[in-house]
């Protein structure tokens, strides 16, 4: 299963749940690769791999490296292959026919040797996150309970309907995972009413767990681990680990 995690929307929480889903995972003993499709790397220096002087995901879509000569292997268990500020210059050279499609192809030598692949993507909806959804088997959206995020979530549903049209017939939107949330706020609850009526309308479920906000996210991505190894008691690590059951219910289920 190859999931795309997207949101065009900065600051969702993005790469903390496409993170938090690839050690979980790899904590449940599944195989999983993690590939970041984000020039910032965010998602590379959080898992404590390096993405400087060795080969990243620029090399593979760009110049023909393998994935197997790109990935790494986190201390959380898992594989990752990741990205830098090279790949950034990737949306304006990838301009040949079959651009789309550049990722696919890299990947479908090794997509028989892992559970899952999980894909961080850029907050754009350019040719990269193009290249995630022509991967994927599936999307999942973090979003914010802001009116800003939600709105960008029909935005993301039009390109996920023309990567099915045009690129990807079998990719669908899994669901929708609402981060930093905080329950008692009014708004939050008034803008998840608002979203399940959204998710009703591009057929996403929301996802009943939501995941807390809390500042031990951005200590643990400032040490370069994840939420469980560096937090595991804490709010948001209670929340992904719920999430991801719930995540695996509707997987297997």
């Amino acid at each position: 299963m190859i999931i795309a995690v997207a949101n065009q929307k900065g600051g969702v929480g993005k790469t903390t749940t496409a993170q938090a889903l690839a050690a979980g995972l790899a904590g449940k003993e599944y195989k999983v690769l993690g590939i970041d499709l984000d020039p910032q790397g965010n998602f590379s220096s959080a898992c404590g791999v390096e993405n400087y002087n060795v080969l990243t995901v620029y090399e593979v879509m760009k110049r023909g490296a393998t994935i197997c000569e790109a990935t790494q292997h986190a201390k959380g268990g898992y594989d990752v292959v990741p990205a830098n500020i090279m790949l950034a210059g990737a949306e304006q050279e990838l301009s040949q026919t079959g651009k789309e499609h550049r990722l696919k192809e890299a990947v479908a030598p090794v997509a028989g040797d892992y559970d899952f692949i999980v894909i961080d993507t850029p907050p754009s909806l350019g040719v990269l996150t193009v290249n995630a959804f022509t991967c994927a088997s599936d999307i999942l959206i973090p979003t914010t309970a802001g009116i800003f995020a939600t709105a960008g979530i029909s935005q993301l549903n039009e390109t996920v309907t023309s990567v099915q049209k045009y690129c990807n017939p079998g990719v669908k939107i899994l669901g929708i995972l609402f981060t930093r949330f905080n329950p008692r706020a009014n708004i939050s609850r008034e803008i998840r009413d608002l979203a399940e009526q959204l998710g009703e309308y591009i057929s996403a479920p929301i996802y009943e767990t939501y995941i807390r906000s809390a500042v031990a996210v951005e200590e643990a991505q400032a040490n370069r681990t994840d939420i469980f190894d560096y937090a595991g008691k804490s709010t948001v690590a209670e929340d992904y680990r719920s999430f991801i059951e719930e995540f695996l219910k509707g997987v297997n289920g």
